[in-house]
């Protein structure tokens, strides 16, 4: 609570004490205004529901970077220098192929075409672009839809029962 006092009006908290056995526990949802200095809160939320879910500090590590690059590109696409705001919710997922966190966020802005989120060509040495090359090679999964009343979700998957190998194929899909 102290958080949400010290953070608001930029940040709402929405922890969840879910008990149930169902499939998929959401641990909590973060909503903040899309700013870059508020993304250290989307950074330290996230390293300590990895820790509290048994990640290893290294994978932990990979994990904020994902998300922070993704956060950056929505701040920096989808809002330019526009305000809006961006939910970040965190949950995990238990399937017949083990453990997974799911990790989505959304927005509200304008929303770029789905075929132009790629990552550039590596060979092309030049700063920036690779946030979507990083987003891809450190989740087990990637899927960015665009949504019906506008903004854009992405959704991102960590398989943690299972080796990491980043994702196997590009997923960019319309909602």
């Amino acid at each position: 609570m102290i958080l949400r006092a010290v953070l608001a009006p930029f940040c709402i908290i929405h922890p969840t004490n879910s008990m149930s056995e169902s499939p998929t526990t959401t641990d909590f949802i973060l909503e903040l205004d899309a700013r870059p200095d508020l993304l250290r809160v989307v950074r330290a939320a996230l390293t300590a529901w990895c820790e509290r879910t048994g990640i290893e500090t290294a994978r932990a590590d990979q994990i904020c970077l994902a998300v922070d690059e993704a956060s950056t590109n929505i701040i920096r696409h989808a809002y330019d220098v526009e305000c809006g705001r961006i939910r970040l919710n965190c949950s995990r997922q238990t399937g017949s192929s083990g453990r997974s966190l799911l990790i989505t966020l959304e927005d509200d802005g304008k929303q770029v075409p789905l075929e132009t989120i790629r990552p550039r060509e590596l060979d092309n040495v030049k700063p920036g672009g690779l946030g979507v090359h990083l987003i891809q090679q450190v989740m087990d999964e990637a899927v960015w839809c665009h949504r019906p009343d506008g903004g854009t979700t992405l959704t991102m998957r960590v398989d943690i029962d299972q080796t990491h190998t980043g994702v196997q194929q590009e997923t960019i899909t319309h909602a």
